[in-house]
């Protein structure tokens, strides 16, 4: 595992409920909108396994819908408890995040 990988792995349940907090979304299309904001080395073999334990938390729920091109897709909606987490979550990324970027400027 990178070390990218590591810090990622941290934070990633937060990023996973950002991006369901904007929008209903499937697994597939939320990999998508992550790789677009570029986090690259989150594939749906990741995105799956955060989004049961997500679930299982609480945090977010699932409900299968159509789809217009195929089988049904399984959408996920932030949860009232899931938008607290998200929120404890954004300001605790900020309180390590800002004095750590503070300390590797430095040099």
């Amino acid at each position: 595992m990178t070390t990218r990988s590591q810090l990622l792995k941290g934070i990633l349940d937060a990023c996973v409920m950002e991006v369901i907090r904007e929008e209903a979304i499937y697994g597939y299309e939320l990999s998508q909108k992550l790789q677009q904001v570029g986090l690259h080395d989150i594939s749906d073999g990741t995105i799956y396994p955060v989004l049961l334990r997500l679930q299982k938390n609480g945090f977010i729920k699932g409900e299968m819908k159509p789809s217009p091109t195929g089988p049904n897709r399984k959408y996920y909606y932030l949860t009232d408890r899931g938008k607290e987490e998200l929120e404890k979550l954004a300001l605790e990324w900020m309180l390590v995040s800002e004095p750590v970027s503070k300390l590797l400027k430095r040099g």
